[in-house]
């Protein structure tokens, strides 16, 4: 039983457990009245219709303090078997436990309802939050590809047949990187949109993950002064894993590395498959990632607040959904010698070419 979501239980449920947690406790306290005394047992009562308010909704609450009541008069007060009561100290106790216990349940229940307005008071915020940086961030991400695609369609529509060559070549290549720009933010947003909605199903099949690496390799938008080292592991088997999630993984992975990193910085890709696992390392020799941010640094929206880049803060948290999906895990840590690795490592089983061949 969940500690926290008892309360989502139905009300006869909630009746029922009320009822047997009285009963329960009442026994106990039968079985032991000789030693506590009925005002002791008033006490574990009034404690077990404490715990039951934590747990459920209130109207079964107030049926337990009733019963418990009505238990500790009928059992425990003398005379017992009989709710007659011979002395007013005692009449008075058991007015007051019954008004203690009645008290008690709708007071509990008013704190939790004061708790619960707060948190969603706060979800609300956070997620005011979230949207007011997810639209800051895309107003730039989107805003810039497509002032870049606009402005040089402009240039080669107005002037295309005086400018030379060269020139028309690096216009065109603007319009290529802005629009491949474009194109990764909108899967982004597709990739959280799927993740969230929960209908992601990883679709296995067979394939070389150095052939998807060096393909992603050419894919990415080479940032200057920055150079990406892979080397070819000729001893990889086969992975049958979703090529589609690893493509993403390796992409964004690659695009987060060229994009925050400083200058003349050398990425480093390896792969290796070990104890049925394919896994592959992604690192720079950068300036790595402050120690207090590793914990966060796959959040949705979570961006190093030094990143001078534009980024919607949704590549890591994509990357860390999709390696999940395929029961995987991620990590992330500094190189003793500068920059960040992370890792990515994914259950797959594994194959040789000769015996894909008879598969």
């Amino acid at each position: 039983m969940n500690f926290f979501e008892t309360r989502k239980y139905p009300q006869r449920f909630q009746y029922l457990l009320s009822i047997g947690l009285v009963l329960i406790s009442a026994l106990a306290c039968f079985y032991s009245s000789k030693v506590l005394g009925y005002t002791v047992v008033a006490l574990i009562l009034l404690m077990t219709v404490s715990f039951i308010a934590m747990l459920f909704d209130i109207f079964p609450v107030l049926i337990a303090s009733v019963l418990s009541a009505i238990i500790w008069n009928f059992f425990f007060i003398p005379p017992i078997y009989t709710f007659h009561i011979d002395n007013a100290e005692d009449a008075l106790m058991f007015s007051l436990y019954f008004l203690i216990a009645l008290v008690n349940a709708v007071l509990t229940f008013k704190i939790r309802q004061a708790e619960k307005k707060a948190r969603d008071k706060e979800e609300k915020e956070n997620t005011i939050k979230l949207y007011n940086t997810l639209l800051n961030s895309l107003s730039h991400e989107l805003r810039t590809p497509i002032s870049t695609i606009i402005g040089a369609v402009d240039t080669l529509k107005e002037s295309g047949a005086q400018l030379p060559s060269k020139t028309q070549v690096e216009l065109l290549n603007e319009i290529d990187i802005a629009g491949m720009r474009l194109n990764r933010q909108v899967e982004n947003l597709l990739n959280m949109s799927r993740l969230e909605s929960g209908i992601l199903k990883p679709k296995y099949d067979w394939f070389d993950l150095n052939e998807v690496i060096n393909n992603e390799i050419r894919k990415v938008e080479i940032v200057r002064d920055k150079t990406i080292v892979f080397e070819v592991n000729e001893q990889l088997p086969f992975f049958k894993l979703d090529v589609g999630l690893i493509q993403q993984i390796v992409n964004n992975l690659l695009n987060n590395a060229l994009l925050y990193t400083p200058p003349n910085t050398t990425v480093r890709v390896e792969v290796k498959h070990e104890n049925g696992h394919c896994i592959f390392t992604i690192s720079d020799n950068g300036k790595g990632i402050p120690e207090h941010e590793i914990s966060q640094i796959f959040n949705k929206f979570h961006r190093l607040p030094s990143s001078s880049t534009g980024g919607s803060g949704l590549g890591l948290s994509i990357v860390k959904g999709f390696v999940e999906a395929q029961k995987g895990a991620i990590s992330l840590t500094n190189n003793a010698e500068g920059g960040a690795l992370f890792r990515v490592s994914i259950p797959a089983e594994t194959s040789y070419i000769i015996n894909l061949k008879n598969e």
